[in-house]
């Protein structure tokens, strides 16, 4: 988990943000996976119980934040049919293990919280785990990271008679990296319950690094809808 986000906030904002995208764009690319797939952060398992609806294979869903791994059974648990085909797997996507190679990976809105080195190192670990031929999927967004920026606001949802608001601060930012300022409000009316503010590094390589990266650790490009990138080990 980014380290700037509030798993209180995570899945009210979720669902209205990049999740419905998601869902629309990625079943077409799993139409011919049947036998395994990893979802590498996981997350609170909004994908992960669309995932089931999609394709029959068995599914990992790594998640090493304790927090988010919590709801992630919580919602299992409310999905007995699931409960035999979903594997919870609560590591670091570097020490990874698994008794054999997955069809398919998939790391939705992961790209951003990987420090560079971390994320260079890890391409080839999950080439290993994945089968020949296999499709690695993630989200994408060109550009580089945000420009410096004050506070504002970038979304609210009610919930009862509370409103939850989280703005954010671009505080610097480089040639791949930001410094980000989050602030989680819950208010009722006027009156601010609770407010919690996290700063933490987003990183959003240039297409030509993450390219380089991808292939030199033995990945071809593939066709994917927009907001979204496919490889396949060679």
């Amino acid at each position: 988990m980014a380290d700037y986000i509030s798993p209180v906030f995570y899945d009210l904002l979720a669902v209205h943000s990049h999740v419905p995208g998601v869902r629309e764009k990625l079943p077409s690319l799993l139409a011919g996976v049947r036998r395994s797939v990893l979802e590498v952060g996981a997350g609170t398992g909004l994908i992960t119980t669309s995932l089931a609806e999609w394709t029959p294979a068995e599914i990992f869903a790594l998640e090493p934040s304790t927090t988010m791994r919590a709801i992630l059974l919580s919602r299992l648990a409310e999905r007995p049919d699931l409960l035999e085909r979903v594997t919870v797997l609560p590591c670091d996507a570097m020490g990874l293990a698994l008794d054999e190679p997955v069809e398919a990976m998939l790391m939705i809105n992961v790209l951003y919280a990987l420090e560079p080195g971390y994320r260079r190192r890890l391409w080839p670990v999950l080439a290993d785990r994945l089968e020949p031929g296999g499709l690695l999927v993630l989200t994408w967004r060109d550009g580089g990271p945000p420009k410096p920026r004050p506070m504002r606001h970038l979304d609210s949802r009610r919930v009862g008679r509370h409103t939850y608001t989280v703005s954010s601060e671009i505080i610097e930012s480089d040639d791949e990296r930001a410094t980000c300022r989050y602030l989680y409000r819950i208010t009722r009316g006027d009156e601010v319950l609770s407010e919690e503010e996290l700063v933490g590094h987003a990183y959003r390589p240039a297409w030509e690094v993450l390219r380089d990266e991808l292939v030199g650790a033995g990945y071809v490009r593939a066709a994917a809808p927009d907001g979204l990138l496919a490889w396949r080990r060679a």
